[in-house]
């Protein structure tokens, strides 16, 4: 048995403090709970930023800047990985639905990879949904993903696939066909996204079954579904992600103090479920990423 990178999504776009106290919402805040969470086993950390004054989502190039440094000063080896998913919403205006109403950030691909082009993380995701999510569209045309998939190839950065339904998956075969995904890709499996695939062990099943052949892959539950389908991933050969991006809650009823909980606690079924975490080493060489002295070099 393979052993079993664990990724920590910290933060992410929708919870807030209203839902958990203990959201990382400042970059200081964010670097820090990667730190922390890398500490307690995770191999990888997802990375997106917040305003620091309003916590809302935000595609700030220095607050990524900053999150990104700080982890970089630490003495923590981890593989960073920054989310691209931000720049795809379009919401319409309910009497003139071909103009935007607000809460729409719809942006180029120029602009949702800027932060990836000048910071070259080791990893970044790409989006393949085109689907109904959160109160809005989101929006990544063939066209997109592809100029998205080139821009980050060109800066070194391996893309992290996110399939949220099973046409994500028919899509991606066509982007590893006509050469755009390089092989072997790495995926991200999504499940429990309203209007997306259901966390169930079938649906599970079902997506790793329509995978491009030459993969590595990994998979989430998001909200009460998240340690269910952690085990999930695991039993079924994949990866595995948690974070309070996926889940503000450590058991039922009981609010994470931090993401660092949420990776103990998976780190602990991980370990009685038979299996081996991966090391930060591992995982390198297991997605096939530069190693860190390579990695100075580029930058």
């Amino acid at each position: 048995m393979k052993p079993t990178i664990l990724s920590c999504a910290v933060t992410g776009s929708f919870p807030t403090r209203e839902h958990n106290p203990a959201l990382p919402v400042t970059p200081s805040e964010i670097a820090e709970a990667c730190i922390g969470a890398a500490k307690a086993g995770a191999a990888i950390c997802h990375i997106h930023v917040r305003d620091p004054e309003t916590g809302r989502p935000s595609m700030n190039l220095e607050y990524y800047r900053e999150v990104v440094e700080q982890i970089r000063a630490s003495a923590t080896d981890l593989i960073i990985n920054l989310t691209t998913g931000p720049g795809g919403r379009y919401i319409p205006s309910d009497d003139q639905p071909d103009v935007a109403a607000e809460g729409t950030l719809f942006k180029t691909p120029e602009i949702r990879t800027e932060h990836i082009v000048a910071l070259q993380p080791e990893i970044c995701t790409l989006d393949l949904n085109t689907m109904w999510f959160g109160g809005g569209a989101v929006i990544n045309s063939p066209r997109n993903v592809k100029l998205m998939a080139e821009r980050m190839y060109a800066a070194g950065v391996k893309p992290e696939l996110e399939v949220f339904d099973t046409g994500d998956l028919v899509l991606a075969q066509d982007l590893v066909a006509d050469g755009t995904v390089k092989v072997p890709a790495l995926f991200q499996i999504v499940t429990g996204v309203k209007y997306g695939m259901p966390s169930t062990p079938e649906m599970m099943l079902l997506a790793k079954s329509q995978l491009p052949k030459n993969c590595e892959w990994a998979a989430f539950g998001a909200g009460r579904h998240a340690f269910p389908m952690l085990a999930q991933a695991f039993i079924l050969g994949g990866h595995c992600r948690i974070g309070m991006e996926d889940t503000v809650y450590l058991a039922k009823g009981e609010l994470a103090p931090s993401n660092a909980a949420l990776v103990e606690k998976a780190v602990r079924i991980i370990h009685e479920l038979g299996g081996k975490l991966a090391t930060v080493a591992q995982a390198r060489e297991l997605l096939g990423l530069k190693t860190p002295a390579a990695r100075q070099v580029r930058q």
